[in-house]
Formats: structure tokens, sequence, C-alpha cells
């Protein structure tokens, strides 16, 4: 238990050294526009889904891609916190931050156990999951010119009234293409 809180904060402290870095102008929360809080800010995967054929030994249940997209969601909201600044050089989303880990800490906990769940049976390292959705997410920091922007969207739709689990909060970026995880095709 230990081993697996050391690896996490050692991957959390390695996203916080990132996200010290100042990216330009990519990086600023230059007050996007104000919009109603809606889920419609996810960027949209430029990765084909494979035909079905080809995936359905190793594609992902409805409630595993629960799972993985509710820890996803988390880790790139960590990285939009470290990463989006206001012009004082201050971090732009640290209270909207605080406000989603409050709000969803009972999801937290559960999908920390079907995570763990989900790990064993398609033998992932969660450590490393978690890490990867960090690094990944970073990366678009400096190509995406909207992303604190839909940083700023995501906490809206996920602060709002209407979400009631962190499930109903779409990440800002889906990630799963990329590292191969697909929906299992209807039967």
């Amino acid at each position: 238990m230990i081993r697996t809180i050391s690896r996490a904060a050692i991957a959390v402290a390695g996203v916080m050294a990132v996200g010290a870095c100042t990216l330009g102008q990519s990086s600023s929360s230059s007050a996007p526009a104000s919009r109603p809080p809606a889920a419609d800010y996810q960027a949209a995967s430029t990765v084909p889904t494979p035909p079905a054929s080809s995936i359905r030994a190793i594609c992902y249940t409805a409630a595993d891609l629960e799972a993985f997209r509710v820890r996803m969601l988390q880790q790139e909201l960590t990285v939009v916190t470290l990463q989006c600044q206001n012009p004082n050089g201050t971090r732009a989303y640290e209270q909207q931050y605080a406000s989603f880990l409050a709000k969803f800490r009972n999801d937290y906990t559960a999908n920390t156990r079907s995570l763990q769940q989900l790990a064993g049976r398609k033998r992932l390292n969660v450590d490393v999951l978690v890490t990867e959705f960090a690094n990944r997410t970073a990366q678009r920091a400096p190509t995406d010119p909207q992303f604190c922007a839909r940083g700023k969207r995501t906490f809206d739709w996920a602060l709002s009234q209407q979400v009631t689990s962190a499930a109903q909060v779409p990440p800002p970026f889906d990630l799963g293409p990329e590292m191969n995880v697909f929906p299992c095709p209807a039967p």
C-alpha cells in the first residue's frame, strides 16, 4: 500500500514539476469567453476506431471505460490546474480543482477500487496508467490553443448543479483511443 502511494506521489511530483514550467501564451488563462456550463468541450480524438473483429478480445466494457475515464478526468484536471496561470503567474484553477476534489471525493474512493479491479483483469499497472494520463495531457498544453479554456469549461461543467457524478464529466481529452482503449462492439 505504501509502495503504491509512494509511486503515486512521485507521479504527482513529476506532473507538478512539469506544471511549474511556463509555456508562454498557451498556458495562460486569458479569461476565456464565459458560456453556460455544458459537456461540449472535449477535444475530438484523431485515432480511428479499428474494426470490431480486431478489438473484440481486448475491448473495454462500459463499466471498465467509466473507471478508466473517471481517473483520466482527475489526472487531466490536475495537469490543467498546474499548467494554466493567471497573468500574474498564479495558478488559475486551484480553487476549482479543490472544489472538484471535494465534490467527487466519494466517486474517487469507489473509482480507486474499480480501477484496481480493472488493472487486475487487463494487466495494467495503475501507477503507469495514471502517469501516462498526466504526461499525454501535459504534452497538449503547448500545442492546443484552447487548453486552458477547455479546462475551464470542464471545471464549469463538473461543478455545475446538473452534475452529480464524476462519470457525467467527460475528460477534456479522450486519451483512450491513442492508448488502444476502445469500447466493446455491440454484439
